[in-house]
């Protein structure tokens, strides 16, 4: 087919994945197709702004992601840092760069996984860019939130005597990955690997789950004190908290929860579940930390909604780091590693 110039690209791209009435009662006034977007803001609340991108062989292959997913996550890895806000995400600016001769059928394809995501939460796509690259696909979302004026869920915020606590099971997507490096097929040649937990392992690294009801429940609570989502490795997260907030935190290795699907592949190839828990990433569930009087209280609630939350440790004061205490009693550091892109 011709190439299609940029406003016939936003134009199939973008066109009834939307609805204006729907726009409209989201909030926004004037979206798609004019130099700038606006939109309505509650009363009395804060923005809350993130940006995330995903660039081609650097987090997505062919040989690991789905075009449909490769949009779906742009979304939910974007969407998830409002949730470790404690906000809820409103509108977002979706850019991408790709070259002059790439499949149309791929790019809405992941434009349809992006509007997946995007409708699933309610957040409204209400602008960004559309440019060519010379190789390869770039994509970045940038999302905008709210959250009731001071309010904001930091990383700063963990005291002495809280729990850490996290929202599900971790390591599933980088274990997900794993497998999925190892077969070396493209994507549409995976099919049904007929096992249930290696289809869970893809699924998790596919379309993670941005934990935006936990993130209100435990903002709303009072007593939730720090709160990071887990995109580079447990590791990385509770050392993002233990820094910002100049405690130490300690881990309890055998409250951490591992997937029964984790346990298994983890067998399989051999390796140790942690290793996927602490420094693989991706989970996009939340941890943090909260008032240790509260959390049995905070449990019964986020199972009345639905929801998970486990308590895998505790905050100190005796050094700025994070330890795990193992199973035979000693405690060990942990490294300050993860996913880095330098």
């Amino acid at each position: 087919m011709s190439f299609l110039d940029e406003f016939e690209w936003i134009k199939r791209l973008t066109k009834d994945k939307q609805s204006i009435a729907v726009q409209q009662a989201c909030g926004v006034q004037t979206g798609i197709g004019d130099d700038a977007a606006v939109a309505y803001m509650s009363s009395g609340h804060q923005l809350v702004m993130t940006c995330d991108t995903m660039t081609e062989e650097i987090h997505f292959k062919s040989i690991t992601m789905r075009d449909k997913d490769i949009g779906y996550k742009a979304m939910a890895a974007a969407v998830s840092d409002i949730a470790a806000m404690g906000a809820m995400p409103r509108y977002a600016l979706v850019s991408i760069s790709f070259p002059r001769h790439a499949d149309p059928l791929r790019i809405e394809a992941i434009y349809e996984g992006l509007y997946e995501c995007a409708n699933r939460w309610s957040v409204m796509i209400v602008g960004g860019d559309t440019t060519s690259s010379v190789n390869g696909m770039t994509i970045s979302v940038t999302v905008i939130g709210e959250v009731q004026a001071g309010k904001a869920l930091l990383r700063s915020a963990a005291k002495h005597g809280d729990i850490v606590f996290v929202t599900g099971e971790l390591g599933c997507s980088a274990a997900g990955l794993d497998f999925l490096l190892r077969q070396e097929l493209p994507s549409g040649q995976w099919g049904h690997s007929g096992k249930p937990e290696i289809e869970r392992l893809i699924q998790a690294h596919g379309r993670p789950d941005p934990q935006i009801e936990a993130g209100l429940l435990l903002q709303s609570s009072g007593v939730c004190h720090a709160l990071n989502d887990v995109s580079d490795g447990l590791a990385s997260e509770a050392w993002e908290i233990a820094e910002a907030s100049g405690v130490g935190i300690d881990l309890i290795e055998d409250r951490i929860p591992i997937a029964e699907e984790l346990m298994a592949y983890a067998q399989e190839v051999e390796k140790d579940p942690l290793d996927f828990i602490l420094y693989g990433g991706e989970d996009y569930q939340l941890i943090g930390t909260m008032q240790a009087e509260h959390a049995v209280d905070m449990q019964m609630k986020f199972r009345a909604a639905g929801l998970q939350l486990y308590i895998i440790g505790y905050v100190n004061m005796e050094s700025v780091g994070v330890r795990l205490v193992q199973s035979s009693g000693y405690v060990v550091p942990i490294e300050k590693k993860g996913y880095n892109h330098f």
